[in-house]
């Protein structure tokens, strides 16, 4: 499902067969030059600021020890996610969106499909895992620190990673047809296997762990409501409940903001799975928007712990300015 919906081109009638000849047209018949630079430098700078602002994150949850909670290791892990895709998937993406050939070959063309693929993988992987997290600390505050302790987030996350990779390298091979082909055709096209198949795939990688993070986000909020109106009520003047209260409000504040990072992703995912199932007949420009639109979700990450997290600007701008060393 998510080969298609990253890789597979609109075709174009007016295509020409183009060799790998210098004074080959097809490009110019597409676009014209200032566009075409225009449209390269937005991509690559999309790429460079994804690639910058995670191993910014990374870099500050990593040097710093009293950063090193189960928490942040979950946004390393999605970060070292978007990373992968500023690193490969976007570049990629970018030439085969901007040129009229496919260049790279049938190889890479099945290897870019498996690091886009588990990229989306790993991400919603991660998302469930932090919204466990946070479950876990706003409905059971007291025995959070007891249940969810670094060791053990450490096991979930390699758990994760490992089953994304060995599931999407089974579904690459098995399921998906890749077609390079020698003359120079736009796409790389990827063509997947039977519709159960597919239903199958979109079933487990889609709406299983979106109905996870919905359905406990949605037990979060009612709790976190019930603790805010108990604030006000007479049974919270009690040492335990002004305790328990404290104890939820940086839990609480934590969840908003990883709340958000959810929230975004349905926002960039939804429209794309919409496209592929319902909308065939967009027009190329608008559906290739679409299709580019979840990659940027990898930048948007970042800049939401850039204004919601304060340790973040304070270990940027250390390592910024290279006091950290």
């Amino acid at each position: 499902m998510c080969v298609n919906s990253l890789l597979q081109m609109e075709k174009h009638e007016d295509v020409q067969y183009c060799f790998q000849d210098r004074n080959s047209s097809c490009r110019k018949a597409l676009l014209s030059t200032s566009v075409y630079i225009t449209l390269y430098i937005f991509f690559s700078l999309i790429s460079a600021v994804t690639v910058f602002l995670n191993i910014l994150v990374i870099i500050s949850i990593s040097h710093f020890k009293q950063l090193h909670t189960p928490t942040n290791l979950l946004i390393i892990s999605l970060a070292v996610s978007d990373l992968l895709v500023g690193l490969i998937v976007i570049p990629v993406m970018t030439v085969a969106i901007m040129e009229p050939c496919w260049g790279f070959g049938e190889y890479f063309c099945v290897f870019h499909a498996y690091i886009a693929c588990l990229c989306t993988s790993l991400s919603l992987g991660n998302l469930v895992l932090i919204s466990i997290d946070r479950y876990v600390a706003v409905c059971d505050p007291l025995v959070y620190h007891s249940k969810i302790t670094i060791t053990r987030m450490m096991c979930c996350i390699s758990i994760t990673w490992c089953c994304c990779i060995i599931y999407r390298a089974a579904n690459i091979k098995n399921f998906v047809n890749v077609h390079a082909r020698s003359r120079c055709l736009k796409d790389c096209v990827i063509v997947e296997g039977s519709i159960w198949g597919n239903i199958i795939d979109l079933v487990f990688t889609m709406v299983v762990p979106c109905s996870i993070i919905i359905t406990l986000y949605m037990k979060i909020f009612v709790v976190a409501r019930s603790q805010t109106r108990k604030v006000f009520s007479k049974e919270a003047a009690s040492v335990s409940g002004v305790k328990t209260v404290r104890a939820n409000k940086s839990e609480r504040k934590a969840t908003k903001t990883l709340s958000i990072v959810v929230f975004t992703y349905f926002i960039c995912w939804i429209p794309t799975l919409f496209t592929f199932l319902f909308l065939s007949f967009l027009s190329d420009n608008l559906s290739l928007f679409i299709r580019f639109l979840p990659l940027v979700n990898s930048l948007i990450n970042p800049i939401i712990y850039a204004f919601f997290y304060p340790w973040f600007k304070v270990t940027a701008k250390h390592i910024l300015t290279l006091k950290f060393l």
